[in-house]
């Protein structure tokens, strides 16, 4: 049952190790201890739930009898599923639920503790779902659709880096975009400044995602979903400069 026996986490750092450790702690569950979880889920039982601890270790029990609850609750159940769906659909629905909850405990420290400075609330939330990001979910590692971490891009930052054929490029360090600004009694963290960074589309402002095909402007390095520039995949590999729609209009009124 999940109580708070351990450090409670303050920082960014502190936070993303909890979130790691009981990461960790789920993903045996659902993969190297999968027959011990699937044999304590026993359908007779009551209400169970699968807790992730910060120290990687895992369990199935109750939930907490405590109203609130110290912490948000991963979800109510999930034995109940068990024998009636087949057992990698049920593995991979709680695997789901348990990276919600694990966003979910992540952002209750966050929002508790502020990250020390009211000010840096929310450049410091901003961070901390950025480190989550780069690790893969555990819906992804119990599926086996992990993705390539974002770290790979960092050899593509030249302008003949730009593929436009690919669908899935990382975007994170190709993007240029101004980090959130400092505290000026803060230093030391030049660092955070990539991971301050995003990418939206220049055309409709979504945020990237990485099942969609994008294309970067040879002109002004904005990225667009292909979709909203009319570019398909097969369209791009025959592109050797690429020019946005804004960026053609320009050169077309000089």
């Amino acid at each position: 049952m999940e109580g708070i026996p351990h450090p409670i986490p303050r920082t960014v750092e502190e936070v993303f190790g909890d979130f790691k450790g009981r990461r960790a702690g789920l993903i045996k569950a659902l993969t190297t201890d999968v027959e011990k979880f699937y044999h304590q889920c026993d359908p007779e039982k009551e209400n169970l739930c699968l807790y992730g601890m910060p120290n990687e270790t895992w369990e199935v029990n109750l939930p907490v009898e405590e109203v609130p609850p110290e912490l948000p609750e991963p979800a109510l159940g999930i034995n109940f599923a068990r024998d009636g769906m087949q057992e990698k659909d049920w593995l991979s629905l709680v695997a789901v639920h348990s990276d919600s909850w694990l966003l979910a405990v992540a952002f209750y420290f966050g929002a508790r503790f502020g990250f020390g400075k009211n000010e840096r609330i929310l450049i410091r939330r901003k961070r901390l779902f950025q480190m989550i990001n780069e690790v893969p979910t555990i819906f992804e590692v119990v599926s086996g659709n992990g993705k390539q971490p974002k770290d790979q891009s960092a050899t593509h930052n030249n302008s003949s880096s730009k593929s436009k054929s690919s669908s899935k490029m990382p975007l994170t360090k190709a993007v240029k975009m101004s980090p959130p600004p400092k505290d000026d009694d803060e230093s030391g963290e030049d660092e955070e400044e990539d991971d301050e960074q995003g990418a939206t589309c220049g055309a409709c402002g979504e945020s990237y995602g990485t099942d969609e095909f994008w294309i970067c402007c040879d002109v002004c390095e904005r990225w667009f979903h292909g979709k909203c520039v009319k570019i398909t995949p097969a369209k791009a590999e025959h592109i050797k400069q690429y020019k946005c729609p804004g960026c053609s209009g320009k050169r077309a009124r000089v």
